[in-house]
């Protein structure tokens, strides 16, 4: 797949409106079937200098790629990991999950200074699933967070692809690690998603506390959803 570039014409049009933080966040491991929800944030100011070279959402990058560009990302914005457990997927939902690890990575955020304060969040997307997991503790002084959804933002802004892709390379390491103490389901090549030898070691050794139980009988649908990002790892 070839990267799109993107640029920060949305971050600096609601910068100029009157925001003094713009704050990209994405979601990764939607559709795994094992391990946790990542959402990553990366917030950028009116002085935010250019565009990383070869960012891009993170579906687009190599393995190699999203590595490299970490450390780069993180000099160029401020940014954070907050992530959900599949124990929390499976007892609460999906979307209470996203919101939980994007309330998460927030609060990192401000726990490392960061005021919310005229503070926007470009979220990835058609839906606000982060504005009900706000607890009041992050809630701004001047009223709700502001929360705008925004289709293929991970694609088109800049903030959001940063966030994508120390999201996706945080939670890889995480399956990566686990790798070494469940090897049967090949989590060091499917990440937790739906691979065949993922299937084929939840057939022959049985399930594992990371994984989302209340989704492996929808083996077809999650296979496919995670299809892109298996492409993309190699």
């Amino acid at each position: 797949m070839t990267a799109v570039r993107p640029s920060l014409r949305v971050e600096k049009k609601l910068l100029g409106a009157g925001r003094v933080t713009v704050i990209g966040m994405d979601e990764v491991g939607r559709g795994a079937i094992a391990g946790p929800v990542a959402v990553g944030v990366a917030a950028v100011t009116v002085d935010i200098g250019r565009v990383p070279q070869g960012l891009a959402d993170s579906k687009l990058l190599s393995a190699a790629r999203r590595t490299e560009l970490v450390p780069v990302v993180r000099r160029w914005a401020r940014t954070a990991v907050g992530m959900a457990s599949a124990e929390v997927v499976d007892e609460q939902g999906i979307v209470p999950a996203l919101g939980q690890a994007g309330a998460a990575a927030l609060e990192v955020l401000v726990q490392d200074g960061l005021s919310l304060d005229g503070a926007v969040v470009v979220l990835d997307g058609s839906f606000d699933w982060l504005s009900r997991a706000v607890p009041s503790t992050l809630v701004p002084s001047e009223g709700p967070l502001d929360v705008v959804v925004r289709v293929k933002a991970d694609r088109d802004c800049a903030s959001v692809a940063a966030a994508s892709v120390v999201a996706k390379v945080e939670r890889d390491t995480l399956m990566v690690r686990a790798h070494d103490d469940a090897p049967h389901y090949a989590w060091a090549s499917n990440k937790g998603y739906g691979s065949t030898a993922h299937y084929d070691g939840i057939r022959a050794v049985g399930t594992h506390a990371l994984h989302r139980r209340s989704w492996l009988h929808q083996a077809s649908t999650v296979a496919l959803d995670g299809f892109d990002e298996l492409s993309a790892t190699g």
